[in-house]
């Protein structure tokens, strides 16, 4: 599975607006100069996040976006689930009916078992956590 350009953006734009460090909404513009994400992609992107309850939008001049939830109750792979529909690494994980060869197939297991891996990997991962270590996780322990 290769996370898409949609999911990396959307955690790149959730942290940016969490590292806002006041209550005032963020433009659009804004947002695009210090992510570097195009204005609009980034409309394209807010919609589901908005619909998911993590993002809240006002309008008007003094308008913009703002983090709706607090950023130790947002994980990553809450992000990625909302912006790839969940986590698996092949379509057969969640729906054995697409394939002929589910009830049989000696690999489907395997991707299962890595989907959960990652699934909760990425779900211990908080905007929070990101936010206090500038340099990110480490990931060796």
């Amino acid at each position: 599975m290769k996370i898409s350009a949609r999911s990396r953006y959307a955690t790149r734009l959730l942290l940016d607006l969490a590292m806002h460090d006041d209550d005032s909404p963020l433009r659009t513009t804004v947002l695009s100069e210090s992510t570097g994400i195009t204005v609009q992609f980034i409309e394209q992107i807010i919609r589901p996040l908005k619909k998911a309850g993590l993002i809240t939008s006002r309008r008007g001049a003094t308008g913009g976006h703002i983090l709706a939830r607090d950023p130790a109750a947002i994980t990553v792979g809450e992000i990625v689930s909302i912006m790839e529909g969940g986590i698996r690494l092949t379509d057969c994980v969640d729906d054995g009916s697409i394939c002929a060869r589910s009830a049989t197939c000696r690999t489907r297991r395997v991707w299962q078992r890595a989907s959960r891996v990652l699934e909760q990997e990425l779900g211990s991962i908080t905007l929070a956590d990101l936010m206090d270590n500038p340099a990110g996780l480490d990931l060796i322990d």
